[in-house]
Order: C-alpha cells, then sequence, then structure tokens
C-alpha cells in the first residue's frame, strides 16, 4: 500500500511538472528591442573584423547568447525612416516618408504600431530614449500605445548631460521633467526598473538609444580609457561601451527577475555607423548616408534562450522582420488590411524552413538621389547617375563594379526596383520618388560639402580595407 501510495505521489509530481513546463512554454513571451543609434558594424565585438581597441563585453556576451545575424539590414540609410519601418513592419515609402526630415516630422498617427498590436493581448509597452517619429508632443509615443515612456522627442540628437534644458526636454509620458545624470545611463536604469515593475506579466520595451550619435559626448573618465591617437574615436568608443554597460544591466535585470528565458530580444544599429565621425564599418563600403552595405547592413541579432538556439546566420533579415516576427511568437494575428513587408523570422532562426529567396529595397527620393535594391546575392546601388552592380557572395566591400559586364543583371535589378516603386506613395514633401537625368533638383549637377566629405572618407576606408586584407 506505502509503494502504491508513493507511486501515485510519484506520477502526480511528474504530471505537474510536466504541466508547469507546458503552462511555460505556451506563456506569452516578453519582447525587448534595442536600437542603437549610429553603430559601427565592426564597432562591436562579435564582428571578427573589430579594431582591437573595441570593447563591449555585454554585448559580446549577448550574442554569444542569440542568433548572429550576418546579413541584417535596415529601410533606411539614415535614422527616423527606418523607425518608420520598424514600428509598422512596413516600408516607410508606403507612406511618403523617404528622407529623414520627412519621416522626422511625423508617422502619421492613423498608422497602427508596434505597441497597439500587443496592447490588447495584454502586454504592459514601455518607450525609453530616441523617439524621431514626430517633433512635439503631439507625436508623442504616450499617445501611441506605449504605457510608460522616457525620452525624448525633437530631432535625432539630444545633449547626453543636459536633461534639464526646457528647449530640448525630457519627457516622462507627456509631462516635461529634469533630470541628471548621463543619458545612457538613465535610459538602461528606466529600462530595468520598468522590467522589474512587470516582471509578473509579458511586457514590451522598445529601448532606443541615441548613443553613438552626436554630440560626441561621454563621461570624462570613461574617454580616459581609449587611448586610438583620435580624440574624437576615444569619445565615440566611450560613448559605445556606456552603452554597452547599459544593456547589460537590462540583461542583467531580466535574468534577476526570472524572466531571461522567455523573453525575445532583438539588438540592431538604425543604420551604418558614420565615417566622419570615426565610425568603423569594416568590411563594408560606406556608412550613414549611403545605399552601400556600410549604410544599410548593420548589428543585428535575435535572442530568446528558451526558443532559438545561439549561433549564426547567414540568412538575409530585415528590420521589418522583428514586428511580424514578435507578433507571431505572442500569438497575435498579424493585419489583413495592411499586410506587412517583414517577415516572421522564427521558423528560419530554428531551422525549420530554409531561408527565402526574397528582394529587399532602399530609396530616398530624387533629392538625396539614392536608391538601391537586393536580389539575392546581386546588389544593385545607385545615387543619380552613377548606377553600380555587385555580387556580394564574392564581394562584400562592393569594390568591383559589375555594371558593364553584366547588363542583364542590371536591367533586371531595375526592373525590380521600379515595381516596388510604383507601389509607394509619392513623396510626402518636395521631390520625386527617384532621381531620373534631366531632373532639376537642388543637388543636381554638384556635390554638396557633406557628400564630398562622404566620398573621401569612403576612399579612405576602401585604403585601409585593402591594407588590412580580408
Amino acid at each position: 500500500m506505502k509503494a502504491a501510495h508513493l507511486l501515485s505521489g510519484i506520477v502526480a509530481l511528474l504530471f505537474t511538472a510536466s504541466l508547469a513546463s507546458e503552462t511555460a512554454a505556451q506563456a506569452k513571451p516578453n519582447i525587448v528591442v534595442i536600437v542603437a543609434d549610429d553603430l559601427g558594424y565592426a564597432d562591436v565585438l562579435f564582428n571578427p573584423r573589430h579594431a582591437k581597441e573595441v570593447t563591449t563585453p555585454n554585448l559580446d556576451a549577448l550574442a554569444k547568447a542569440s542568433v548572429i545575424c550576418r546579413q541584417g539590414y535596415v529601410t533606411g540609410n539614415v535614422c527616423s525612416p527606418t523607425r518608420v519601418g520598424l514600428m509598422t513592419g512596413r516600408y516607410q515609402q508606403r507612406l511618403g516618408l523617404y528622407t529623414g526630415g520627412e519621416a522626422g516630422s511625423g508617422l502619421p498617427m492613423s498608422e497602427t504600431i508596434f505597441p497597439q498590436f500587443l496592447k490588447p493581448s495584454g502586454y504592459a509597452t514601455a518607450q525609453f530614449g530616441k523617439w524621431h517619429l514626430g517633433p512635439d508632443p503631439a507625436w508623442s509615443p504616450a499617445l501611441r500605445g506605449f504605457d510608460d515612456v522616457f525620452g525624448f522627442l525633437g530631432r535625432g540628437a539630444h545633449d547626453y548631460f543636459k536633461l534639464d534644458d526646457p528647449n530640448d526636454p525630457i519627457y516622462r509620458g507627456t509631462t516635461v521633467v529634469q533630470e541628471t545624470g548621463y543619458l545612457t545611463d538613465r535610459l538602461g536604469e528606466e529600462t530595468a526598473a520598468f522590467i522589474t515593475r512587470n516582471k509578473s506579466r509579458p511586457f514590451f520595451a522598445y529601448l532606443a538609444f541615441n548613443a553613438v550619435h552626436s554630440p560626441l559626448q561621454a563621461p570624462s573618465d570613461e574617454i580616459a580609457k581609449f587611448n586610438t591617437g583620435d580624440i574624437n574615436r576615444n569619445t565615440l568608443l566611450a560613448m559605445g561601451k556606456r552603452m554597452d554597460d547599459a544593456v547589460g544591466r537590462v540583461v542583467a535585470t531580466l535574468k534577476l527577475e526570472g524572466v531571461w528565458e522567455n523573453t525575445l530580444l532583438f539588438f540592431l544599429s538604425d543604420n551604418g555607423g558614420p565615417l566622419a565621425q570615426t565610425a568603423n564599418n569594416t568590411p563594408l563600403r560606406g556608412g550613414k548616408h549611403s545605399d552601400y552595405e556600410g549604410g544599410v547592413r548593420v548589428p543585428f541579432l535575435v535572442c530568446w534562450p528558451a526558443m532559438l538556439e545561439a549561433g549564426e546566420s547567414q540568412a538575409v533579415v530585415s528590420s521589418l522582420d522583428i514586428l511580424p516576427t514578435a507578433l507571431a511568437a505572442a500569438g497575435v494575428s498579424a493585419p489583413a488590411d495592411k499586410p506587412f513587408d517583414g517577415i516572421n523570422l522564427l521558423p528560419i532562426l530554428r531551422g525549420e524552413t530554409p531561408s527565402p529567396a526574397r528582394d529587399l529595397f532602399w530609396c530616398s527620393g530624387s533629392e538625396a538621389g539614392w536608391w538601391a535594391v537586393r536580389s539575392g546575392d546581386w546588389k544593385l546601388v545607385a545615387q543619380r547617375s552613377r548606377v553600380e552592380l555587385f555580387d556580394l557572395a564574392r564581394d562584400v566591400s562592393e569594390a568591383n563594379d559589375l555594371a558593364q559586364a553584366r547588363p542583364d543583371k542590371l536591367a533586371e535589378l531595375t526592373t525590380r526596383h521600379d515595381a516596388w516603386l510604383a507601389q509607394m506613395a509619392s513623396p510626402v514633401k518636395a521631390g520625386e520618388k527617384k532621381w531620373a537625368p534631366g531632373m532639376s533638383t537642388a543637388k543636381e549637377g554638384k556635390r554638396t560639402p557633406e557628400e564630398k566629405q562622404r566620398a573621401r572618407d569612403e576612399a579612405r576606408a576602401r585604403k585601409k580595407a585593402e591594407k588590412d586584407g580580408p
């Protein structure tokens, strides 16, 4: 009889444990999206070709627990257009937002964005840091589905130390607050506190650092840890290290509160690093403001310890995929009226399905003149009259233009881009969708000082890449 009772107790315990495990597996995951600003492709330790002075140990630890997406892209070569794509899962050009000025002036309030998809499923939602999708309180993320907000509106930059400026305020919700400290530190602290407050329910935290965007500012003791011979580079690295510390604080809090295993976390940069600000995008060509790989291919991590095995993926992925992937993980249906341009990455990252053949598109309108398309391993990059073609499988640095050798492929990719662009809205401000010969623009016939500087920076970067070797 005792044996029978003992066996019955063991069975009951096993059943209870199995039920608890199944319940945990079915629980809605927490979702954390961390966006760095202007981060160089090689300014992280998980890029094997990082410079010796780079110090990002927390991101490196996160990468070791993540799927490192080696071909991760964003939808624009500057800050705010990319954020439109991230928040909506759709190309920003569908809304006529081609440039930083257009997207920064406001993502239409009629659009449903990331937190608004999750709140009906019981998610607590929060936004921390840079918004850049509307310049004043009428566009506040607090009015768009975020329960908690701590950050700034305005444009893309904010002083890192002056957190009590009435002309460039910090908001908590819709209320202006007077803050002290270093902004990157404060964003990490606020995000960690939100996690602690909401550990007993599913939550979505959008942490959008303004680091390492200008102005180049960091605590003096942090800058003193670097000695590259270039004060700007030293400061940029110090800003990156402080951001790395903040990421470490967020991850440590997830673990401390017991929610790490069931948190789906994304980390990426909003665009490539600006070469004029000493960013290192090795082995990629170009940087911010261009549609070369250095402007639109970014550090990109996807981490979900309970569901994804850590490793590397060569699948072509996009920031457009983050929202569809998060909704799939949360069991939330995708909208039927405005289909996503992004895809659910989970089956691909789990190895359940092969990486699909897909096209990715970029376009900055006729004034800037940049447009590009990647189809398979082929990529066409154009700025006004200059049109180039590259085979990324053999030439990730985009050094060998094949436009003359493969006019068939050039024509094919041009046709693909034209068909995509025909579905997009016209720019909400000046200009046309795409530059064309004979078109009169403010920039036609000459290069701006910024373009000239970028050309010099690109030339220096190519020479350095050639010297360093593959």
